[in-house]
């Protein structure tokens, strides 16, 4: 029993102490962290509600916070005086003393929680400080990871622009440079061009002196030579009139003699009739013996003006300079002719190799030059154009001699020097021409030397004034002279010359076959004849020469240089076949062999291609 009312009086105390704390801690709830403070005095906490009504206590637990409860205290204070006034009290405040303990060690433990909790809290309050920070570390080191790139792209694309820039620049000065290189080179070459073109006017201008050098210089000897041609003339004809008067006084002297004789005589004939008829047998014989006198001094002086009238232009002549001196040679020549003409030889013209339609039509004007000498008809004037060396002036020969007519030429490069003269020279070519009984044909090589287009600037006046002279010779149609002219340039003629021509033959390179023929010929010629080996007057007088011999030198040999020497002239064949003769001379046994020969024909190949190199780059002409 008196547990049973020991225990609710600590029961009650305690729900009195414990209101009073409730109420204390309420109003304290946030000084929670404070220091824990006991009030002995305080009056025992009300009682503890009963369990069914929940919602009484908390109107009550809201009105005390309301406000001070009087009736709270009253309850206590009333709690307290029974806890006093019972005998229990020592008991009911050792039961309050260890529940204010065990409310205590609660609030120790809720205060520990508390602190762990604060604890925790300030943990996570530092680490979401230091998560914060790291995030702003990280943001900051990302901010400054992305400035970075920034700057680092911004100072990418300041490299990029300022290499852009730089290449602009260097693609500018590398075009200026180049602007200045091609100003230099154009300037470089302008300098060249005129230093050239003032060259070039130099070697003009010298050229010019050279030229008027040598026209003056030949002029000169021109000049000096007509000049002592004169003074051996006039020496001729003194010694000739000095020989006439000697004569013409000796028979002066022995006229008068005679006549003395005669007058004396006539006294005694007239005396005696047997000296009379003496004295006019005499007379009669005297007569012939004048007669006879006269006459070969006609001829003797045709003699010396035939030989003194021969004029200086003409270089070579088949025209006789002796009496019956070319009786002879004349009956040897058509000997020889009908010799050549019965025999092998297949070659109607001598030395000269021509094409076969060329060849029939030279042959054709041959014959016709012949009858139209024969018939007294007016002779045709023909022109041979062509490269040099294709056989023009071996032709013009033979075409004389085939047709009979004597044979003269001259060149066009004589003219040029005779300057005033050259007017007279030509005439007196003309008269001559008249004293050939058989015709002359009269052959001009290099003809556009001085029958150049008159209205050339580089042509003299004493040039023109020839031209004309030849052109008032040839007006008409000659029964003559046959007029032949040769030239490499057909195109510088002038008109008037051209009209007077008429048969052009054009003289072309020899083919395949032409050249083959050309290299029999120089080989007989040069190689095999008899006659290069005998002098003029036998072994009496010089050295007989070593024969050469020739081996393993076959036709297709031949044929194979014939196909390599194309574009070689018939001169070019003839100076290739003499080189073969001096490299054969030049061995101890003097033997040609086909080795031999393709090498001096491959050397000569070589030459002929370089000499043509040179004429196209107008070093050399061709």
């Amino acid at each position: 029993m008196a547990a049973s009312k020991l225990s609710s009086l600590a029961a009650i105390a305690a729900a009195a102490t414990t209101y009073t704390l409730s109420s204390s801690s309420s109003s304290n709830r946030a000084y929670a962290d404070g220091p824990f403070r006991f009030n002995p005095f305080s009056s025992p906490p009300p009682p503890p509600p009963p369990e069914s009504s929940d919602s009484e206590p908390k109107s009550e637990v809201e009105v005390s916070k309301g406000g001070f409860d009087a009736e709270s205290l009253e309850r206590g204070a009333k709690a307290l005086r029974e806890i006093n006034s019972s005998p229990y009290k020592k008991q009911v405040f050792e039961v309050m003393g260890k529940q204010e303990q065990c409310r205590l060690a609660e609030l120790e433990a809720e205060k520990i929680h508390h602190n762990a909790i604060q604890s925790y809290a300030d943990i996570e309050r530092q680490r979401k400080l230091s998560e914060e920070q790291r995030n702003l570390v990280q943001q900051q080191s990302q901010n400054k990871a992305q400035m970075l790139r920034y700057e680092d792209e911004l100072a990418r694309k300041r490299m990029q622009t300022d290499n852009e820039a730089q290449r602009h620049h260097n693609a500018e000065l590398v075009r200026m440079q180049e602007q200045s290189s091609i100003r230099k080179e154009q300037a470089r070459r302008a300098t060249e061009e005129q230093i050239q073109a003032q060259q070039r006017q130099t070697e003009k201008q010298r050229a010019e002196i050279e030229r008027e050098t040598i026209r003056v210089k030949a002029m000169a000897e021109a000049e000096g030579r007509a000049h002592e041609a004169k003074l051996t003339e006039d020496h001729n004809r003194r010694m000739l009139i000095e020989k006439v008067n000697g004569e013409r006084e000796k028979w002066l002297a022995a006229i008068n003699t005679t006549f003395s004789h005669i007058e004396g005589g006539f006294r005694v004939l007239l005396n005696d009739r047997s000296k009379l008829i003496m004295t006019v047998g005499g007379a009669t014989a005297l007569a012939a013996g004048v007669y006879t006198t006269r006459e070969g001094a006609r001829v003797t002086w045709g003699y010396i003006n035939r030989i003194l009238g021969q004029p200086s232009l003409i270089r070579e002549s088949s025209m006789s300079k002796f009496p019956w001196s070319g009786t002879v040679s004349q009956a040897a020549r058509k000997v020889l002719n009908k010799t050549a003409t019965s025999g092998e030889n297949q070659s109607k013209f001598g030395n000269v190799i021509l094409h076969p339609s060329l060849q029939r039509r030279i042959q054709h004007l041959a014959r016709a030059t012949s009858n139209a000498k024969s018939h007294r008809a007016p002779f045709r004037n023909m022109l041979f154009y062509g490269p040099p060396g294709t056989g023009k002036t071996m032709v013009a020969r033979e075409i004389a001699q085939k047709s009979g007519l004597d044979y003269a030429m001259m060149t066009g490069g004589d003219v040029a020097p005779l300057g005033a003269q050259a007017v007279t020279k030509i005439h007196e070519i003309f008269d001559w021409s008249k004293k050939s009984n058989k015709g002359l044909l009269l052959f001009i090589d290099e003809a556009d030397a001085f029958l150049c287009e008159r209205n050339s600037i580089h042509m003299s006046e004493a040039q023109r004034s020839a031209l004309n002279a030849l052109l008032f010779r040839t007006g008409d149609q000659s029964r003559d002279v046959v007029l032949v002219l040769a030239t490499n340039r057909p195109g510088d003629l002038d008109s008037a010359i051209t009209d007077r021509i008429d048969e052009v033959i054009e003289f072309p390179l020899p083919q395949e076959e032409e050249r083959f023929k050309l290299l029999n010929l120089y080989l007989n010629k040069y190689l095999s004849s008899e006659d290069v080996y005998k002098s003029k007057w036998g072994p009496i007088f010089r050295k007989q020469s070593k024969k050469i011999a020739v081996k393993d030198l076959s036709e297709d040999i031949i044929r194979e240089a014939s196909r390599k020497t194309e574009g070689f002239s018939g001169r070019e064949i003839a100076k290739l076949m003499a080189s073969v003769q001096a490299a054969v001379y030049g061995r101890p046994d003097c033997v040609l062999d086909s080795e031999l020969f393709r090498e001096i024909v491959d050397y000569k190949v070589a030459e002929h291609q370089q000499r043509m190199d040179l004429a196209a780059e107008g070093g050399l002409p061709v």
